[in-house]
């Protein structure tokens, strides 16, 4: 009987279970993830080499005019030494990770999720899949904030494949999309994008596309030859959040 439990446990059927209970669904990026793996041994004695979490999102790359959805890895963590777990046994292993500051934002489509897994030699790997919400923190909200505040609404927000000068630890960007719909901008740009490009706890860098509305003939001629765009690099700091909404209208008015 125990031969057969084994082979059994082997293709996953009466083998060990695993449940991960976060303290809480929802995260800014660099928040720290708490949690517990709750791991319920099978009907056999089981040897777990490895239990690791991955911190997963998709995003969409462009493959011969197809667009392709694609999985990105952001963090893998291994919580614990190689241990046995007994039949029916239930062991719970508590867990702390900082969420890395380049994850996404679940807007729209980006959706976050930690995949948990254990490593189980000769055997079907269980694992245990939770979403997350993760929201804009720190400068990032502030930014976000001040962008509405100006006029713009969020249109829609994408991860996209990160073309080569811009892709740094991560295969892909997140960009913000926004139109505007009152305040100085309205009438005079098509809509305003944004990648957060560098974000750190004191700082941040993004990278603006300006995209101004045509007007009159040589404004017509820009659209048609893609001139009517522009790009910026903009760096935020802790010391410009008091005056940050004039400091945004100032840089955008220049291109617009």
């Amino acid at each position: 009987m125990s031969l057969f439990n084994k082979i059994f446990a082997g293709i996953g059927i009466g083998a060990a279970k695993v449940d991960t209970k976060l303290t809480s669904s929802t995260f800014y990026p660099g928040e720290e993830v708490k949690g517990i793996v709750v791991i319920n041994g099978g009907n056999v004695e089981q040897k777990i080499d490895e239990i690791y979490l991955s911190v997963l999102t998709h995003y969409i790359k462009e493959v011969d005019e197809r667009r392709e959805k694609r999985q990105a890895e952001i963090a893998k963590i291994q919580i614990n030494k190689p241990f046995v777990i007994l039949p029916n046994e239930t062991k719970e292993i508590p867990f702390s990770f900082q969420l890395p500051l380049d994850t996404p934002i679940t807007i729209g489509a980006s959706k976050v999720w930690i995949h948990t897994g254990l490593d189980i030699k000769g055997a079907i790997d269980p694992k245990d899949t939770d979403y997350i919400d993760v929201v804009p923190g720190g400068l990032m909200k502030e930014v976000l904030n001040s962008i509405n505040r100006i006029g713009f609404k969020l249109l829609q927000v994408e991860n996209e494949a990160a073309p080569y000068r811009l892709r740094k630890r991560l295969p892909f960007i997140q960009e913000f999309e926004f139109y505007p719909t009152s305040g100085p901008f309205r009438g005079r740009l098509k809509e305003l994008e944004i990648v957060f490009y560098s974000i750190g706890e004191h700082d941040i860098e993004m990278i603006m596309e300006i995209d101004r509305r045509a007007r009159g003939l040589s404004g017509f001629l820009a659209e048609a030859l893609d001139l009517d765009e522009s790009y910026v690099r903009v760096r935020v700091s802790r010391q410009d959040v008091p005056n940050l909404d004039s400091k945004l209208i100032n840089i955008i008015r220049q291109y617009s």
